[in-house]
């Protein structure tokens, strides 16, 4: 595509930005995106130059060697990214959602001057850590412990699920540090991986995001400093949900992109594929497809950017960021079955990347919270700000 589908609420600087994301992932990642997918592969000299480009690190203050944008910025550039690689771009929202977002946000200057810097420019990658094998959306029901010993912290505990589990240099680990209060008892950590006691298992065999490492990271009495403790003691429970508001903004931007790749392919495939001597593209059923993709995907867009604009407010926007994360993942999954729709046959082969769009977009329902939970979150905030 020659333009930005909707340049709406964006600045020219969030423009210049997305242009650049989009000509990067035009250029460098769909040729390749199929083969990141098929092996299985971490697109290592991708994320590389993303690094380069200040998107590993995009909203991290300039004085932490990040890029200084904000959140509006980072969902322009993030859509980009995920219309040519749901693998890329979920490496791109775990790095800056979900651990130099709760670094900058909770951590101690010494803390974002030693992090922040190298997982900006692409030194280092991160992950976090809060599910585990009996523990998802449950998050006080987890069992990994960190006790105090001296001036070091030793946890024990299986955490699973982990996005960039066997790439990430650091980790944002939740663990228990007073099981009596359970979710009032959790504590959050910055962990090295190199850390004694900590191991990334094998990879997950997944359906989609092939490209992007999902692993479970074991705890054998892992040895961390004191001072990796990350925002308060106890108070982990609160990092680990303010983290989530806005790494659910990231997801539901990479759900876009899907839904906008899934568009495109359709849109492109009905002006090629002929039928009783025309393009499909003018027949009545094609034409109803495209006109429901193209409209969802605009809502869906707006609600992601009224969620960014009020986190880079720096007003509330966990209810906004759940229907932004809820409506994106549906409609990502609604409009790559369409797109299958639209390409017939071709759509079940690996020729066209309709199957792959199709099985990435599944995986946005999934994680950083079920579109069940973001059901609950929305509705428990109505009720809240309505009995005020």
């Amino acid at each position: 595509m020659s333009t930005i589908w909707s340049n709406t609420l964006l600045s020219e600087d969030h423009i210049m930005v997305a242009e650049g994301a989009r000509d990067f992932s035009n250029k460098e990642i769909k040729p390749i995106a199929a083969e990141i997918d098929k092996q299985h592969r971490y697109p290592k000299e991708i994320i590389k130059s993303m690094a380069e480009m200040g998107l590993m690190g995009i909203a991290v203050p300039e004085e932490f060697g990040g890029a200084g944008m904000d959140c509006l910025a980072y969902t322009a550039a993030l859509e980009e990214i995920s219309v040519a690689c749901a693998s890329c771009s979920v490496i791109m929202s775990v790095n800056n959602s979900l651990v130099c977002d709760p670094i900058q946000k909770f951590g101690t200057d010494e803390q974002k001057k030693k992090y922040l810097p190298s997982l900006a420019d692409g030194e280092k990658l991160g992950c976090f850590a809060l599910s585990e094998p009996d523990s998802g959306s449950d998050a006080a029901a987890m069992t990994t412990k960190a006790v105090k010993k001296g001036n070091k912290w030793i946890l024990n505990g299986v955490k699973n699920w982990i996005t960039n589990g066997k790439e990430a240099d650091v980790a944002i680990i939740f663990a228990l540090t007073n099981p009596e209060l359970k979710h009032k008892g959790i504590s959050a950590f910055i962990v090295d991986s190199s850390a004694t006691g900590y191991t990334a298992a094998k990879p997950e065999d997944k359906l989609g995001i092939r490209g992007s490492s999902t692993t479970q990271i074991l705890l054998d009495n892992c040895e961390i400093p004191e001072e990796n403790l990350l925002g308060e003691l106890n108070g982990g429970f609160k990092v680990a949900m303010v983290t989530l508001d806005g790494g659910r903004i990231g997801v539901a931007t990479q759900a876009l992109g899907i839904a906008r790749a899934s568009m495109e392919t359709s849109i492109a495939y009905s002006l090629e594929r002929k039928a009783f001597g025309k393009p499909i593209a003018n027949l009545g059923a094609i034409q109803d497809h495209l006109a429901h993709m193209s409209t969802k995907i605009d809502a869906a867009r707006l609600l992601i950017r009224e969620a960014a604009l009020l986190k880079d407010q720096g007003k509330n926007y966990s209810r906004q960021s759940a229907q932004a994360k809820w409506f994106a993942s549906e409609i990502a999954m609604e409009i790559a079955t369409k797109g299958i729709q639209v390409l017939g046959g071709f759509g079940y082969t690996s020729e066209y990347p309709q199957e792959r769009h199709f099985r990435d977009a599944k995986i946005t329902e999934i994680y950083e919270g079920t579109s069940e939970i973001q059901k609950i979150v929305i509705a428990r905030s109505l009720v809240k700000e309505f009995s005020k």
